[in-house]
């Protein structure tokens, strides 16, 4: 009787401990498609950190998981380029923050970024408070803030953390840094 009372203490405890760290700190996520390679690829597992957002903000070049719109139905993973307060252009392939050309380090170099049906070539898009500007890494492959608008803070799932699977992939997700922003 006693080692029946002890399992299910065990499992009650592993449980309990489990349900919090899925819930409040880390929650698994797969990468689904093309629109982030070739940094993260199709079937790749990652773990969301939940915690980092609500103890500070977004940074631009954060790799992020949250709810898209229009319809908030589906997670997406994209990278932060606009912050709020930011405005956003797309000219001649080339993204602008400000007026200043976002140099991309972790893109393949002669990798476009052409305007959308929500940010046509040329146009611009003005952040408010606790809005984002999102793209995906592949963009000619990449539905992001180019076709569906802005994304709002409460959106945001949480920061990609951790590549787990497959194995030979494991590893940190770095965050991107831009000079000059």
């Amino acid at each position: 009787m006693r080692f029946l009372l002890d399992t299910i203490q065990s499992v009650a405890l592993s449980l309990g401990i489990f349900a919090t760290v899925y819930l409040f700190l880390l929650q698994p996520h797969e990468v689904r498609g093309k629109s982030m390679e070739p940094n993260f690829q199709d079937k790749e597992y990652l773990l969301t950190d939940k915690v980092s957002y609500k103890i500070g903000d977004p940074k631009r070049g954060d790799v992020i998981i949250f709810s898209a719109p229009p319809t908030r139905q589906e997670e997406f993973i994209k990278r932060i380029i606009g912050l709020p307060g930011d405005t956003i252009t797309i000219s001649n392939g080339r993204v602008f923050i400000n007026d200043k050309e976002l140099r991309e380090g972790y893109l393949i170099d002669t990798t476009p970024t052409f305007g959308g049906s929500s940010l046509q070539e040329g146009d611009k898009i003005i952040l408010g408070k606790n809005e984002y500007f999102v793209l995906g890494d592949n963009r000619p492959h990449s539905q992001d803030s180019r076709y569906f608008g802005k994304i709002i803070e409460d959106d945001i799932l949480g920061k990609a953390w951790l590549i787990y699977w497959p194995p030979q992939n494991f590893g940190f997700v770095k965050r991107a840094v831009y000079g000059g922003f």
